[in-house]
Parts: C-alpha cells; sequence; structure tokens
C-alpha cells in the first residue's frame, strides 16, 4: 500500500468538497474568490502529490509550481483579509505597501522555486542553484502565512473572532506543520519521508475546520483593521525570532569548528548575543526608531490619532504634576521629546516663564514687549522649527531668533499655544533622541493639541484665580464684619464724649464711662483675634438666653427709646458664640431704637414653642415696606442710614443666626412699626 498516495487522496477529496461548498456559498465577495481559488489549488497540489506518490507524474516542476499557487493564494487571502491599505511613496515613484512587498517576495519565490529549476531540468544543469535556497522560500512562505494568521486574529472583534477562529486553528495547523517539515528538511539536508507522507493527512484534517468558519461567515467580508501596536509588537516579536534564529545558527558552528574551545565559546556567544537582544528590545532610543520606520513606510498616516489622543488626554489628565507641566510633558511627548518649556502670556502683553521639564531654566524669565519671537507668533501664529530656521530662515519671513533662545541648549521647537484664536502662550520642546525631523502632520497634530493644552491651562489659571478670588473675598468679608463692629464702638464713645462736659461730675456717669470703656476694649480687644485668625466668634457654648436678653436690653438702656423686656416665664438655652449671639439681639435693638421717635417703644419678648426658642423685637417705628423687605433689607452693603450706615448689620446677624440652623423673619408695616422674630433651637441645660 503506498501511504503518500493515501494520504494526499484523501487531502485532494477534502480540499474539492471544500471547493465545491465555497463556490455554491460565494456571494461575489473578492475574499471568497481568493478563498476559492486557494481551496483550488490545494486540491489540484494534493491530486498531483497523490498521483507523483504513484509515480505517475515524475516532472517535479509541475509540483512546484502548484505548491507555490497554493501557498501565494492562501497568503493572499490572508493579507486581504488583514486589509492593510497604507502606502508609502518614495521619491513619487514607488508605493510600498504589504501587498508590493508579498508580490516583490512571491517574484523572487518564483524564480528560485520554479523557473530555475525548470532552466536546470532543460539544461541538464542541477548546480543552477542549490536545494537549502528552495527550502528557504518554503519556511518563508509559511513564516509569512503564520505572521498574517496571528494579526488577523489580533485584530478582529470578539464577534469576528467566533466566525473566523476555526479558519484560523485549521491553516495554522497546515503552515506549522509546513514550516516544522521544511525546516526539519533545511537543517538535515534531506526531507523527511514520514513527515512528507504525513503532510496530505494533515492538510485533508484542517478541512473541517475550515468549512465550519464558511458555514459561519459565508459572505467574507472581514473589514478587520491594523493598529500601529499590533504591527510594531509584531515586527519586534519576529524581529527577535530571527535574531535569535541568526545567532543559533551562528553558535552552532562555531561549536562545530571550534575544536576543543568549540562548547565554551559557544555559551559565550550565546550569552553575549542574549544580552544585546535583551539591550536592543528595552531601548526606547531604538524602539522609538522603529516606530518612526513603520509610520513612515506601511501606513497613510504618521500616527494612530485615537491613539495619540487618548495618550495625550490621559496625560493631562494625570494627577502626579502640576497642570503647566503635565502639559509639557503631553506636548513633548507627541514628538518622541522628554522635556520643554512653557511660558504664558501676561496681561500687559508678556510672556512669562513659568515652568520647565528636563531644560534648564532660561536665562530670560519675561519677554520685553517688541520681542521679535512673541510678535511672530502673534502675527503669523505659526510653529517654529528651529533647525528647519537655521537652514533656511526664508520660510520664516519677518523672524528673527532672539538671543535668549538661540542660548538655550537642545531647544527645537516653538510650538504656540492658542485659545480662542489668540496666542495664550508657546511651548519650546527639547530635541528629540529619536526623530530628527517634523513634517506636516506633525505640524497639525502639535497645532491642535495646542489649542487642547491652552483650554486645559486656561481652566486651570482661572480656577486658581478664583480661588485666589475667593480668599480675597472671605478677607474683605471679615474686614467689612470688623469695621462695622469698629463703628459701633465708635458710636459708643462719641455718645460718651457728647455727654461728659454735662454729666462729668456725676459719679453715676464717670462709672458708666469705665464700664463703656472696658467692655469697648474687651471687643477691640477680640476684633484684633479676629482678624490675626480669619475667623469670628469663639467656640459656641451653651448660653441662658434670658440673661443675655438682660444683659443686653441692659446696654441699650443709654439711648431712648428705652427697650423694655417683658418677663420671661420659663429658662432657655441655646447653643452659640455668645459674644457674636449678643451682637445680633444688640444690632436689632439698636435699628429700631433709630426707627421710633424718643416716645415711642422698643419691645423685647421670648418663648418657648416646641424644642425652639423665639425671640421677637418690636418697635412702633416708621416701619418698612414688603418691596424694602425683599430686596433690600438683608442685601449686603445697601443701608438707608447714608454715611453713617454700612449696609452689612442684619446681613450679618441672619447668616450667623442660619449658621445654627435657625431664622430671622420680619413683619412691617409703613408708619406702624416692625417685629424681627428670631428662632433658635434650643436644648437642654446641662445642669
Amino acid at each position: 500500500m503506498n501511504i503518500g498516495f493515501i494520504s494526499y487522496l484523501f487531502a485532494f477529496i477534502a480540499y474539492t468538497a471544500l471547493t465545491g461548498l465555497l463556490i455554491t456559498s460565494w456571494r461575489g465577495r473578492s475574499l471568497g474568490r481568493l478563498l476559492i481559488l486557494a481551496s483550488s489549488f490545494s486540491a489540484l497540489w494534493a491530486g498531483v502529490s497523490a498521483l507523483s506518490a504513484l509515480t505517475l507524474i515524475t516532472f517535479p516542476g509541475i509540483l512546484q509550481l502548484l505548491e507555490l499557487g497554493r501557498d501565494t493564494f492562501w497568503c493572499l487571502f490572508l493579507l486581504k483579509s488583514v486589509q492593510s491599505n497604507s502606502s508609502q511613496k518614495i521619491d513619487g515613484l514607488i508605493s510600498i505597501t504589504p501587498i508590493n512587498l508579498f508580490s516583490t517576495f512571491l517574484a523572487i519565490a518564483s524564480v528560485i522555486t520554479v523557473l530555475i529549476p525548470l532552466l536546470a531540468t532543460l539544461t541538464a544543469n542541477s548546480s543552477l542553484i542549490s536545494r537549502d535556497a528552495t527550502l528557504g522560500i518554503w519556511v518563508a512562505f509559511n513564516i509569512i502565512a503564520l505572521l498574517l494568521l496571528e494579526q488577523l486574529f489580533r485584530n478582529s472583534t470578539k464577534e469576528q473572532r467566533w466566525a473566523i477562529k476555526h479558519l484560523c486553528i485549521g491553516i495554522g495547523c497546515i503552515f506549522a506543520y509546513d514550516f516544522f517539515m521544511f525546516a526539519d528538511a533545511l537543517l538535515f539536508k534531506q526531507l523527511n519521508l514520514a513527515l512528507w507522507n504525513a503532510r496530505g493527512i494533515v492538510n485533508g484534517l484542517m478541512v473541517p475546520l475550515i468549512a465550519i468558519s464558511v458555514a459561519r461567515n459565508p459572505k467574507w467580508s472581514l473589514d478587520i483593521y491594523v493598529s500601529r501596536n499590533v504591527v510594531f509588537q509584531s515586527i519586534t516579536l519576529m524581529g527577535a525570532g530571527i535574531y535569535l534564529l541568526v545567532m543559533a545558527s551562528a553558535g552552532y558552528y562555531i561549536r562545530f569548528y571550534g575544536g576543543s574551545w568549540g562548547s565554551t565559546l559557544q555559551i559565550a556567544f550565546l550569552s553575549g548575543t542574549g544580552a544585546l537582544l535583551l539591550i536592543i528590545l528595552f531601548s526606547g532610543t531604538i524602539r522609538a526608531k522603529v516606530r518612526v520606520f513603520l509610520s513612515k513606510h506601511f501606513f497613510n498616516y504618521k500616527y494612530d490619532y485615537r491613539e495619540e489622543w487618548l495618550r495625550f488626554t490621559q496625560t493631562l489628565a494625570d494627577t502626579d504634576d502640576e497642570v503647566p507641566v503635565r502639559v509639557v510633558r503631553a506636548m513633548s511627548a507627541l514628538v518622541n521629546s522628554t522635556g520643554g518649556s512653557l511660558w504664558i502670556k501676561r496681561d500687559t502683553g508678556q510672556y512669562e516663564f513659568n515652568c520647565n521639564l528636563n531644560m534648564p531654566d532660561p536665562i530670560l524669565r519675561i519677554t520685553p514687549k517688541d520681542d521679535p519671537l512673541c510678535n511672530f507668533l502673534e502675527k503669523d501664529q505659526w510653529l517654529i522649527d528651529l533647525d528647519e530656521y537655521k537652514r533656511n530662515p526664508d520660510l520664516y519671513s519677518g523672524f528673527i531668533s532672539p538671543s535668549w533662545l538661540t542660548v538655550i541648549p537642545n531647544a527645537w521647537l516653538v510650538v504656540p499655544l492658542l485659545f480662542k484664536a489668540k496666542i495664550f502662550g508657546f511651548i519650546i520642546i527639547s530635541r528629540s533622541q529619536s526623530q530628527q525631523s517634523i513634517n506636516w502632520e506633525d505640524r497639525d497634530l502639535l497645532k491642535m493639541a495646542g489649542q487642547q493644552a491652552a483650554s486645559h491651562l486656561a481652566q486651570h489659571l482661572s480656577e486658581k484665580a478664583l480661588t485666589q478670588a475667593r480668599q480675597f473675598e472671605a478677607f474683605n468679608r471679615l474686614s467689612a464684619y470688623v469695621v462695622h463692629d469698629l463703628k459701633n464702638i465708635l458710636a459708643q464713645q462719641s455718645l460718651i464724649v457728647s455727654n461728659s462736659e454735662k454729666h462729668k461730675h456725676k459719679p453715676e456717669f464717670v462709672d458708666d464711662v469705665i464700664e463703656t470703656v472696658r467692655n469697648s476694649v474687651k471687643r477691640m480687644t477680640n476684633l484684633m483675634e479676629q482678624m490675626k485668625s480669619g475667623m469670628r466668634g469663639h467656640s459656641s457654648q451653651q448660653i441662658d438666653l434670658n440673661s443675655l436678653l438682660s444683659e443686653v436690653s441692659a446696654a441699650y438702656a443709654t439711648r431712648k427709646p428705652i427697650p423694655k423686656l417683658n418677663p420671661i416665664q420659663e429658662k432657655m438655652f441655646v447653643h452659640a458664640d455668645k459674644e457674636q449671639l449678643a451682637t445680633v439681639f444688640g444690632h436689632i435693638i439698636q435699628n429700631a431704637q433709630d426707627a421710633t421717635p424718643d416716645d415711642g417703644h422698643v419691645i423685647i419678648g421670648a418663648s418657648l414653642v416646641a424644642s425652639e426658642a423665639l425671640i421677637e423685637i418690636s418697635d412702633d417705628g416708621c416701619g418698612m415696606d414688603p418691596e424694602f423687605i425683599k430686596k433690600r433689607l438683608f442685601h449686603p452693603f445697601d443701608s438707608t442710614k447714608g454715611l453713617t450706615g454700612m449696609g452689612i448689620g442684619v446681613y450679618e446677624s441672619r447668616e450667623y443666626i442660619r449658621s445654627l440652623n435657625g431664622e430671622i423673619n420680619v413683619k412691617s408695616t409703613p408708619g406702624e412699626g416692625s417685629v424681627f422674630c428670631i428662632t433658635l433651637p434650643a436644648i437642654e441645660s446641662i445642669e
């Protein structure tokens, strides 16, 4: 029994059935056409191989031609599935694409595997080409097919993988087996007959897997996109594999021809080459140069804009550094640079140095208004390549490099930051170790990123200015309160002075003056402490509301109309700062006295309603209309007292009462008087 014939006959039957299935399920797509051709050539190849096993066909050129066609159409099918349609023209004549590269390889393979052996047969000259070269071509074919399979599966989506995974497994097993067989033949200088005979069975067994994918995806419209990262990783992996293969071969020959030193030299050589491979793989400069090469020659665009923009925004959103430093890092990373310096425009029109990254501080930190660099950026908004400017200054008409810029070491690019169509600042990017020049695509990317960075910087500076404004606002608010308290103290002192001539001989008046001065000194001391600490009041404590109202009404009894405190039937306690709460009551009583004639009445009452203390201060003065209460009474810096009023007393009083979870309500009628109702949460006495 001829094992080879049975094996390849099995493969012929399987591929013939697969071809029929493909023809019946084809929907006119180009991928389906390539798959039909690949299956058809596989069937022809298997049939001719079966006949060759019976020595019915002895002419080797036919088998070589069918082998070449089979591998070619499978690779074209995989290459079309990956759909890498990028190209890069060299000198405007030649386009380098994966299809063109494969076509070049195919031409070389045709010459080596078919044309030269055919000429050798016709001329009876077998020395035209070595057998190793032919085996090397078949090994290369298998490597290309496996690499394309890896690209196809890696770049497909989860839904697409469901449809193509059996195809990838089937074709992968076929070419992996061929790789092993031809590599074995290349190593041992002869083809293993057992591997050759089993090859047909292996190919036939993979047909059902391909048929499953055909049933899952009859249209064969994969539309798979290849990312640059995957290409870079695949090229790196393939390069490392080729490097290791070459080094292993070199090590083998060193050991074979090294005599007694062979083993030692082999170990030393492999260790050194392994270390060199690790250095190359982990070298940022080499990896960056490989990326630039791949971008230039295998893609329409130099950048994968989706990934570049994600990386750019991720760097801007990082929290490790200040926002300006993150902006410099993100912008410089776009051109494989590691440093730069940021300048931001001031309100005066000058540009001020803000921060730098891996660059020395500039000699000049604030540019003059007539700086040529700033004037050029304001006028043209161009990105400046300093190397290009040195080679051809005419490209930057009207620009003269300032002296402070020329002395910055490794200064390479000046990128304007545009915000609302105006220059917000600029970044000086240091020279890249891996990228020596930029093109139009780099310029567009940098200008677009510069606008995003300028918006980010403007937001950061606005937030910073807002924080400072809030700090000043808090300080000004505190100052207004302090001035208001000083005004009240000054009013007390003025009253003493105005009455001193009339009552200075009365002991009661002298005692009252001493008490008033003592109280003023205490209040002014508290104001000084508030100015130092930036906060009003002291820590809250339990306060006897009855005693506090008695003290406040007694303090304002020197003015007319004298406030009258109605008897309080029950004890009430609240939790507050005693001095601030006394100031609130005192301010409302004082306003009531100011609005009421000397023969009028100011009445203070307090009661406990549910769990709240209710304090009412009423008068029969001029009163207020609803419009005034709604729009002006509690509005800060709005006063009806002219130059003597600050307009913050009632506002401050309400804000403090609200901070205690209380409220101030007002009832008033013009010409009849007003009632201020203050509610505070009551507490039980600790005693």
